[in-house]
């Protein structure tokens, strides 16, 4: 049922999780092919916001060619007596889950990954103005945060004035995130967690720590600790720490015990320093994608808006699909940019000692927080487009992980077959030579693997 009559779609949680494929949507606002999409919350002092008030700033819904693709910026300003600018990465990853309340509206990411599709059969419905979007989106934030006093909305799809707000958003962002740095998480008695994403995977809990970023890059420590104050039954919570079981691997008690409940059983235990055996789940709304690469034993690295194929051959998005939906899948982990530049980023795997595959985009971003001498040894596009071009380099360099290299030649014990798994997966497509493996709920244990095409079956064409 709708919460609102005169809306012409309904609005309601029923909706989240609702997918939008590309032949039945109207326009696509951001995504993967549009460089410059953006959401931003900026509080302001009460004289400067004009309560309800709507502003669209270049074409309207209306006015965009149908199976368009078009850039967007979504700027929240809010007032209140309690409000502060702490509060603004608190308002603005609320948009994720108010505008997936909209029947036949898409909302994916967050920040500067933004993604939305607006459907063909709500756009027919009359759902084609950005008034109703901001409508909307005006008494949810003052229903559900009463701690807003006044709200203003506005929609920027001008690409002339995009610009600017696109570069003053990105320096918010990474103000923001700096203020995050510094404190560890043996200092703080509970992390937090975040739900916001179990419309689209179910058993998905995300948990934030001081060291470790949400996956979406969009909430620290602190974000978790103003929204878990400012709404407690909403769906970020506090997370007691509990008993430090594995220091080293990152398990806690009071983690184990939320993953248990907020997932349903499903997952039982969460590692947050490694990406082997338990580790932390992933939705879809990660940042980038970290993947293990069993020739080399080590990780690879991939963030959204990469072009093209990674070192192993597979593009981004066939390597989230692999990590998302709330699973544990060894060697395959969702995660937040921000997370690279901590020092617990899969410290129990050997932390960027482990790393032999970044895109240069991603390397540039986080360089200063890359040990100064490993950084010229990690692989990017440009230096390995394959994986024989992988180990090439890596010798080269000396990388870390060629002194933890067997030869070939030498055979593996049936000891170190069984301690050292190459892959887990609880369902993971691979394609290798024009052929598609599903591996399902497998864990692969080789010293070397060799798929071959069987001539003898092949018909004659």
């Amino acid at each position: 049922m709708s919460m609102f009559k005169d809306i012409p779609v309904e609005v309601g949680v029923i909706f989240e999780g609702e997918r939008i494929r590309r032949n039945d949507m109207q326009v696509e606002l951001g995504g993967p092919k549009v460089d410059q999409k953006f959401e931003i919350a900026k509080v302001k002092p009460m004289d400067q916001i004009e309560d309800g008030k709507v502003v669209i700033v270049g074409p309207d819904l209306k006015d965009l060619k149908e199976g368009g693709e078009y850039p967007l910026g979504i700027l929240i300003e809010a007032a209140g007596a309690q409000l502060d600018p702490g509060l603004e990465g608190v308002i603005e990853r609320r948009l994720h889950g108010y505008l997936n309340y909209i029947e036949g509206f898409m909302h994916l990411n967050q920040r500067y990954d933004i993604q939305i599709r607006l459907g063909k059969k709500s756009f027919q419905k009359g759902l084609n103005t950005f008034e109703i979007i901001g409508k909307v989106l005006y008494r949810l934030f003052k229903n559900e945060l009463p701690i807003i006093e006044k709200l203003q909305i506005t929609f920027i799809t001008d690409i002339s004035k995009i610009g600017s707000l696109y570069t003053d958003a990105l320096a918010s962002y990474e103000a923001r995130d700096a203020k995050a740095r510094g404190l560890k998480d043996n200092e703080v008695p509970e992390f937090y967690g975040c739900v916001l994403c179990q419309s689209f995977a179910p058993s998905h809990v995300c948990v934030i720590t001081p060291q470790r970023y949400s996956n979406c890059g969009a909430i620290s420590w602190h974000d978790g600790k103003a929204s878990a104050s400012i709404d407690p039954k909403g769906p970020i919570f506090a997370i007691p720490r509990g008993d430090v079981i594995n220091e080293e691997k990152g398990e806690f008690s009071g983690v184990n015990e939320a993953a248990k409940k907020r997932s349903m059983g499903e997952v039982t235990k969460v590692w947050l320093y490694t990406a082997f055996d338990h580790p932390h789940t992933s939705c879809g709304c990660f940042e980038a994608v970290t993947f293990y690469i069993p020739e080399v034993d080590g990780f690879g690295i991939v963030h959204r808006t990469f072009k093209g194929v990674t070192v192993n051959g597979l593009p981004f998005s066939t390597l989230a699909d692999s990590t998302a939906g709330g699973r544990q899948i060894d060697g395959f982990h969702g995660m937040s940019l921000e997370y690279m530049r901590s020092s617990k980023f899969f410290a129990a795997d050997g932390g960027w000692n482990r790393v032999v595959w970044v895109p240069k985009e991603v390397k540039e971003k986080v360089k200063d927080f890359i040990p100064k001498d490993i950084i010229g040894k990690i692989a990017t596009e440009d230096d390995a487009k394959g994986i024989d071009d992988l180990k090439t380099f890596l010798k080269e360099k000396n990388h870390p992980i060629v002194a933890k290299w067997t030869t070939e030649e030498a055979p593996a014990t049936e000891a170190e077959t069984e301690a050292t798994p190459v892959m887990t997966a609880s369902t993971l497509p691979i394609s290798a030579g024009g052929f598609k493996i599903i591996l399902t709920d497998a864990k692969i244990y080789a010293s070397k693997v060799v798929i071959k095409k069987d001539e003898s079956k092949t018909e004659k064409r």
